[in-house]
Parts: structure tokens; sequence; C-alpha cells
């Protein structure tokens, strides 16, 4: 998987994506990250890149050219036969969820262009754009940091990232759940004991546990996602119970 950033603060993006799993994966070669500053591609004295907006209002807006130039660069030196996706962060986008994560994980080539100051020019947007994302409602000074969220969400799908699959499809959210407690040593901590359970050995009890905690801190704190999974995975219904057959007395007809 590989990840073009365009940006005005390529170091902070490098700086968050070259550490821990991320940046190991990099260092691996798993996945690619390459940041691209559209401040280089101004094309004027003072290396601009925004402008006042029409219309008035507070702050400044990207201008188009440069984000043009800089979007031409890169693609002009993509292979034709990969699969890519365009997405700018942005707050008015459609909220990003695991769903879409996966969904993005399935692309061969992300291009991430993030805004700053009070948003790119629109003619930007739609002339490269494939959709727009936003990680949450509020207010951030940039998209860098939503970038980085998405290259790390979608990163940890790609295989060979994590250790095995297991490791994101039994965590929270990823499962339809939130994650059950977790704990590790000592068993004992300033009086309170890790649950009897964990240390029972018993590998089906411990699961039947878990499920049982997961499913109370979903319905407890985000009783969208109990109920979406509870449509998703009705109750089995009980096998009906066979009458005990009466004995037969020899050589007679059942009594």
């Amino acid at each position: 998987m590989k990840f073009d950033i365009l940006t005005l603060f390529p170091d902070l993006v490098d700086a968050i994506l070259s550490e821990s799993i991320i940046g190991r994966a990099r260092t691996a070669g798993i996945i690619e990250v390459k940041t691209h500053q559209i401040r280089a591609f101004a094309n004027n004295k003072h290396n601009n890149v925004d402008d006042t907006p029409y219309g008035g209002g507070n702050g400044m807006v990207m201008a188009a050219p440069p984000i043009d130039r800089c979007f031409q660069a890169v693609l002009a030196d993509l292979p034709a036969d990969e699969t890519r996706r365009t997405v700018y962060l942005s707050p008015k986008g459609t909220r990003f969820d695991q769903e879409t994560a996966k969904r993005l994980a399935s692309y061969d080539r992300l291009i991430l262009l993030c805004g700053h100051y009070e948003g790119v020019d629109q003619r930007a947007v739609d002339r490269y754009a494939d959709e727009e994302i936003s990680i949450g409602d509020y207010v951030l000074t940039g998209g860098e940091l939503p970038a980085c969220v998405l290259v790390d969400a979608v990163s940890r799908l790609i295989d060979g990232v994590l250790a095995s699959p297991e490791c994101h499809e039994e965590e929270s959210i990823a499962s339809g759940l939130l994650e059950y407690p977790q704990y590790t040593r000592p068993p004992v901590y300033e009086g309170e004991e890790v649950p009897a359970i964990l240390l029972s050995g018993d590998h089906a009890k411990i699961d039947a546990w878990r499920l049982e905690r997961s499913l109370e801190l979903t319905k407890e704190r985000r009783p969208d996602l109990y109920e979406a999974y509870v449509a998703a995975h009705p109750p089995k219904p009980e096998k009906a119970r066979r009458k005990p057959r009466k004995e037969t007395p020899e050589g007679g007809k059942p009594c």
C-alpha cells in the first residue's frame, strides 16, 4: 500500500508516521508514505499558497494553482495499472469509520490532500478529490492529523503490518463491539485482583467472559453499536427437547 500526502507541513506528518508500528512497516517496505510540500509549487517570490476568500470572511484560503501543480507532479510518476483513490480531509466529509478504512485498504495507493487555514479552493477539490472524509465533529488547525489517523487505520489492515489478522479483527469497533477489559501482571495491584476467570486456563470460559464484558460495555457506552451487533447476531433458537421414549416391555407395544 502506498500513500501520497499533499501538505504544507510534511515534517509533522513524517514525524508521526515514522514511529511505532507504522514506522516499522515503512522501514520494512510493507507500506510506503511520501509527503509532498505544496509550498514548493507556489511559483511566486514569497512561496505564498493562500489568499483572501472571495466574498469576504475571516482567514485565508489555500489557492488552487499550487495544489494543481503539486497533484500534477505526483500523478506524473504513478503507474497506470494501479488502483488509487484521492481523499480530501475535510470537516465537510463523510465520517471516517472502520468500514471506510477497510474499503480504502483495497486500493494500491491513496492520495491525501491536507487543507489548512480556512480550507481549500473548491475548484481544486472538485478537480482531484474522489471523496471528502472527516474524522469527527470538531475543528482542527489542518488536515495533517486526520491524514495520519487515516494512514494508521488503513495500514493496520495491510498484510504484514501487524503480527496476525487477529490483532485487528478482535479489537474495539473492528469486531462490532467495544473491546473487553485487558489485564497483565501483577495479578494483584494496589489491592485489586485480576478477574479469576482469566487465570483459570479455561479458554472457552474466558472467551465467553470476554464476549459478555464486551456486550455490557457496548450496551452502556455505544448503544448504537450494540443494537447493530444484536441485529446482526440474533440468538440461535433453542432446539426443542425430544421427549424420552418410554421403555417397551419385552414382546409388547410401547407403554
